[in-house]
């Protein structure tokens, strides 16, 4: 008596178990999408950005700028230039001059340091999420 209340138990959690992952519909995967340069302009057409890896950066957000940040290594440099449209490529930027340096900070990987002119700026990676 007790091996067939044993047995039933088994078969009930079982199902329990199958039906739970079912319903659930196993596990779920949140990603953060880049957006590109027509998307930013048309919410900023003043927007300062470029173009690196893929993701577009952007400079002049206030709370960026009240960190501290170390400047790290350099990754790249701004390439191109592209005052006129939205269709950007990697190091291609719409204010920064051809040359700048573009250096990664020790703190945080969504954010990287322009270095031109003497001037620095941050800009944070722009992603949707």
């Amino acid at each position: 008596m007790k091996s067939k209340k044993y047995f039933y138990g088994l078969i009930v959690l079982a199902l329990f178990m199958i039906t739970g992952c079912n319903i659930q519909g196993g596990t779920t995967t949140v990603t953060n999408d880049s957006i590109d340069a027509e998307e930013v302009l048309t919410l900023d057409s003043n927007a300062d950005i470029f173009q690196y890896k893929g993701v577009i950066y952007k400079a002049n957000i206030d709370w960026v700028e009240k960190l501290s940040l170390t400047k790290d290594v350099q990754v790249s440099e701004i390439k191109t230039k592209n005052d006129t449209g939205t269709n950007f490529k990697d190091e291609m930027s719409n204010k920064l001059p051809v040359g700048a340096k573009i250096f990664s900070t020790k703190e945080r990987e969504d954010i990287l340091i322009i270095e031109s002119e003497g001037e620095i700026k941050k800009y944070l990676a722009i992603v949707e999420g």
